[in-house]
């Protein structure tokens, strides 16, 4: 399958806003938006202004960057919206913040999406108290998600004890029994990225 092998700081550049791919690395002084806030390559900044389908196009890749996906797995998630009852943007962003992948960033256990989805494919979480390693598998309001017990010993878990975690009230998470649930369906204002998903409907619409 395709896979993004190239400096994740350049894609936070290219959007021209963090996307968080790199966990703390984001929130430092190493942060690349901070030390270089201009588009990557030596014509950076003499990029012309976009137009209409240009400023659709980067909110879409926006998105898509900002949750690890490809465009084929990006356009399914948009069609399934489409086929949905609701506003399609906004039941779009829901089926991707419920991505376990997603979840268990949300949840604090993952330092990034890209941490998050190593932890699930590698066997992990558990959900229910099934063991699950979809990264994509979307979970539903009333869900437990746990730490394998088994995994207990991991470094990664070693890290959590303790630690505070600011998470969307549609989740919570124990950072000492290292067991969360879904509480709610999340809302259009519990996701912190500036997105404008309008514009991605519109592409998407022509």
């Amino acid at each position: 399958m395709a896979k993004y092998t190239g400096a994740d700081c350049r894609i936070c550049r290219r959007e021209g806003q963090k996307l968080f791919l790199k966990g703390d690395r984001c929130t430092s002084t190493k942060c690349a938006i901070e030390r270089r806030p201009k588009p990557p390559g030596q014509h950076g900044m003499g990029r012309k202004k976009v137009n209409e389908y240009g400023l659709q196009l980067r909110e879409k890749q926006k998105v898509k960057r900002a949750y690890g996906l490809l465009e084929k797995q990006f356009r399914a998630y948009y069609d399934e919206a489409a086929r949905r009852k609701g506003i399609t943007g906004e039941v779009m962003l829901g089926l991707l913040e419920t991505r376990l992948d997603n979840v268990v960033y949300r949840m604090g256990i993952g330092a990034s999406r890209a941490s998050a989805r190593q932890i699930v494919n590698h066997g992990h979480i558990t959900i229910n108290g099934k063991s699950v390693n979809i990264p994509s598998y979307n979970v539903k309001v009333g869900d437990v998600i746990a730490i394998k017990e088994s995994k207990m010993d991991s470094v990664f878990v070693q890290e959590l004890k303790g630690a505070k975690i600011v998470m969307p009230e549609w989740l919570e998470f124990s950072t000492e029994t290292f067991v969360g649930k879904v509480i709610q369906s999340p809302k259009r204002e519990d996701i912190d990225l500036n997105i404008n998903e309008r514009l991605i409907v519109e592409l998407y619409s022509k």
